[in-house]
């Protein structure tokens, strides 16, 4: 193991409650913003009390989400307006997709977001029911900062704001970096200064571990939860990417890159944080152990173990590949008269409903000895596996680390030699002869933010809010009529699936509000983006997105129900389909 970065960095918290309880600060009145839970700040706030000083410590995520959750009497409001920050060197829904999932845990309140200065103040006003109204301000500290691109970000920060000294010191309005915010740029400078080989992969596994403290918040609506330790892992895998991408001169979009296997693994600490940047050899695989389930009912992602053992148990050649690490890429084709269709999932392998679901659909196809099916169930055993790992510290975190292989690229993306993942998908499409590709995928289940690069996902912004199951039909020019006939047809399949009209109408419904409107379409409820290009193999190609990351329980239950039906309507649709075209 080689180690770019050790360090101890320390806790903001501490060191302003440290600075600001002596005696000679009684009377003072200090504010600040913090990457903070409620309960510590509370606490804090309670031993700065004791020492004289009136301090308000708010949380510098979400500043909004939190005013509204901590500060403001919302008993009998009947109507709330929100003017949002726009600022110039910012995306101009920024502040309003940041006062996310607000229309949502502000239901039966008439509210009305509206676009207001540039400055960084959301202004509020609460009507009640009594006819009273109150006006607030919640100030969202924000700074410029050069990122890893040679770009400027407007990025969340701590701030402190501190008046009527009694040492006679002068007021104090200022940004304040906070530990979090110090562990992520310490740590990206030790990955953009180390010497990295010529060639791909730079290393096998990248590792970033922290342990820090910071807000873990479950909302009051759907998986919606505020989590900086998420946040973090997301902004340093897809900045460390952006930046390996950018220093081999690539396209920002582009998915072929193979730096090797980036893992942040934040987990929850007390006191100072700690960061370590690493370079790791892989070892022997090992995949984590997760409980034996009815596929039927699971309630949870399986073990890749009983994955392969029920595509065992099914009808037809089994066929495998490799992936990076060494672990089987398995498949199974069973031939037969229907058009063949090859159906995949688990190319992201953070998106877990879609092997339990396509597992099921497949089930129930081969029953009919006249389907044509290619399937392979988990295309990306690697990712699925550090998923597994990633999931024992954080079980509600989305982990993209598990998304691209150990190489580090989109496995659709990979190159001719050595094949590794996609050399399944190869062999099942040589099989089968398909014309129709069911790719089934997922999404966040929550918000998705990057606060330490500007808060939005960079280049994944139509994913940063969930907004129901949504269906992508990418088809070949010449297949455009054919594409149209088949979305609508599955759309009117999925129709029967019980809750899933209302599932979607109420997310879109939020997602809109905060967003700015649905730059897609819907049919029968369902959202879709319908695409002609020549980059895939067969002439059509279904993908699914489902909300799913990371979801349990009932949730992910009738998540893999959907993906299930979404499978059956399509290679029925298709079927009927192909019979009128013969």
């Amino acid at each position: 193991m080689t180690v770019l970065l050790d360090e101890r960095v320390p806790r903001t918290l501490d060191t302003l409650v440290r600075a600001w309880t002596g005696d000679d600060h009684k009377g003072t009145v200090l504010e600040a913003w913090l990457f903070e839970d409620v309960a510590a700040r509370r606490e804090a706030e309670r031993i700065l009390a004791d020492a004289g000083v009136h301090a308000r410590l708010r949380s510098a995520y979400k500043p909004l989400v939190h005013a509204f959750l901590e500060e403001f009497d919302m008993a009998g409001v009947a109507r709330a307006t929100v003017r949002y920050p726009v600022h110039e060197k910012a995306d101009r829904l920024r502040f309003l997709s940041e006062a996310y999932p607000l229309a949502a845990l502000l239901e039966g309140i008439e509210t009305h977001f509206e676009p207001g200065d540039t400055d960084l103040t959301y202004e509020i006003t609460l009507e009640y029911a009594d006819e009273s109204i109150a006006k607030h301000e919640v100030f969202a500290p924000n700074r410029l900062r050069a990122n890893h691109l040679d770009q400027v970000d407007l990025t969340p920060t701590g701030w402190l704001k501190v008046t009527g000294r009694a040492d006679g010191g002068p007021d104090l309005d200022e940004p304040l970096e906070t530990e979090i915010e110090q562990v992520f740029h310490t740590a990206m400078a030790a990955v953009m200064a180390h010497e990295w080989p010529a060639a791909e992969p730079y290393a096998e596994t990248l590792a970033i571990d922290v342990a820090i403290p910071g807000i873990e918040r479950p909302l009051d609506y759907g998986d919606e939860v505020m989590s900086t330790r998420e946040a973090l892992h997301e902004d340093f895998y897809f900045s460390i990417i952006e930046f390996f991408k950018h220093r081999s001169g690539r396209p920002h979009q582009d998915r072929s890159l193979q730096p090797g296997q980036i893992v942040p693994d934040i987990r929850a600490g007390e006191g100072d944080a700690h960061v370590r940047v690493s370079l790791r050899t892989f070892g022997p695989p090992q995949d984590p152990v997760r409980p034996e389930q009815d596929i039927e009912t699971a309630d949870a992602a399986p073990g890749l173990a009983q994955i392969h053992r029920e595509l065992a148990a099914l009808p037809g050649e089994v066929f495998e590949g490799i992936s990076r690490e060494g672990r089987p890429v398995r498949g199974l084709y069973r031939p037969g008269s229907r058009p063949a269709v090859l159906v995949t999932s688990g190319q992201h392998a953070n998106e877990t409903s879609a092997p339990v679901g396509t597992l099921r659909a497949v089930r129930r196809l081969l029953a009919n000895p006249e389907a044509n099916i290619a399937y392979i169930p988990v295309e990306n055993p690697d990712g699925y596996a550090l998923h597994g790992r990633l999931c024992e510290g954080n079980p509600r975190h989305m982990h993209h680390a598990a998304r691209y292989t150990s190489l580090g690229n989109d496995l659709e993306y990979g190159r001719d030699e050595p094949l590794y993942e996609i050399g399944a998908r190869n062999q099942a499409l040589a099989l089968c002869g398909a014309q129709l590709h069911l790719n089934f995928h997922g999404y966040p289940a929550h918000e998705w933010t990057r606060p330490f690069t500007g808060y939005l996902p960079r280049g994944f912004e139509l994913w940063t809010i969930p907004k129901g199951f949504f269906l992508i039909m990418r088809h070949h020019p010449a297949w455009g009529e054919t594409a149209r006939t088949l979305i609508e047809a599955v759309t009117t399949g999925l129709s029967a699936v019980p809750g899933l009209a209302e599932f979607n109408r109420r997310q879109i419904e939020i997602c809109s509000i905060h967003s700015g409107g649905t730059p897609y379409e819907i049919i029968n409820d369902i959202p879709c983006l319908i695409t002609a290009e020549e980059r895939h193999p067969t002439p059509l190609t279904l993908i699914t997105e489902f909300p799913d990351e990371t979801i349990y329980g009932e949730a992910y239950r009738f998540a893999h129900t959907v993906q299930m039906a979404t499978v059956i309507a399509a290679e029925e649709a298709f079927t009927s389909i192909m019979a009128g075209v013969a």
